[in-house]
């Protein structure tokens, strides 16, 4: 069965998350998306939603936990699913918009605000989770969050870990919109339809040097790999383990810095 369905109208490709009941990221779904991006693609397409089904309690709940490796090994490398999805999410040739109804998790939030546009239900809420997993994000992961929001507000969705309502995101601008839920597929159709009747080849090029001009951050080589040492010192600790049980046994993590 599919993980992701996609429907087009009118030069626009609808693709909706179909792994109930809260999505989560597999590898199978990421795949799928990514797949989804690459088959529907200009001339014919001229712009992209990526949506939950109607009525969705939860867009999506982040990463696939049970995917997760428990061995020490890192599973955001620049090869893994999540990374690349968001890649392809970036360099998709034509703009792209997330029209979010319900929760959004954990490495959710990283693929929603990869997107181009955000448009948000009034109960939407993101929480940013690697905290409450004893998972680090790597260092492009954190960086795309630094693109959309200041850095004092990044620093409370990271450390608190709590789930932030849409309109407070908005306010911070860190979404485009936010509507009642039943007005929000109409503005998204509507939004979809401006971006239609625009010039493809301009969309294409201006979207390339955004993409450019936001990664244009300077890091020496010492630094990443400092950076990558104090991730690893993560993965091979007993608090990734104990988060990845806690997670699965539902129930809160005793954390013990070690």
């Amino acid at each position: 069965m599919s993980l992701v369905q996609v429907d087009i109208r009118d030069s626009v490709a609808w693709i909706t998350l179909a792994n109930p009941p809260v999505n989560a990221l597999s590898g199978a779904l990421m795949d799928e998306l990514s797949a989804a991006l690459h088959d529907h693609r200009p001339p014919e397409i001229r712009a992209a939603v990526i949506r939950a089904a109607r009525g969705s309690k939860v867009f999506s709940a982040g990463h696939d936990v049970r995917e997760l490796p428990t061995n020490g090994r890192d599973p955001l490398t620049y090869n893994d699913p999540l990374r690349t999805l968001v890649r392809n999410v970036e360099a998709f040739p034509a703009p792209i918009i997330a029209m979010v109804e319900g929760s959004v998790w954990g490495g959710a939030c990283e693929l929603v605000l990869s997107c181009d546009l955000v448009l948000a239900g009034s109960k939407t809420t993101f929480a940013l989770t690697p905290a409450r997993l004893g998972v680090p994000y790597n260092l492009s992961g954190t960086l795309n969050l630094l693109k959309v929001a200041d850095m004092h507000f990044i620093k409370e969705m990271l450390f608190a870990a709590r789930p932030v309502a849409a309109d407070r995101l908005a306010t911070c601008g860190v979404l485009n919109a936010v509507f009642p839920i039943e007005e929000l597929e109409d503005a998204t159709v509507a939004m979809a339809a401006d971006i239609v009747s625009a010039s493809p080849l301009v969309h294409r090029v201006m979207k390339e040097e955004l993409r450019v001009l936001s990664n244009a951050q300077p890091l020496t080589p010492e630094a990443y790999e400092r950076i990558q040492s104090l991730r690893r010192e993560v993965y091979d600790s007993e608090d990734y383990q104990e988060g990845i049980r806690a997670f699965l046994e539902k129930r809160r993590p005793e954390f013990r810095g070690s």
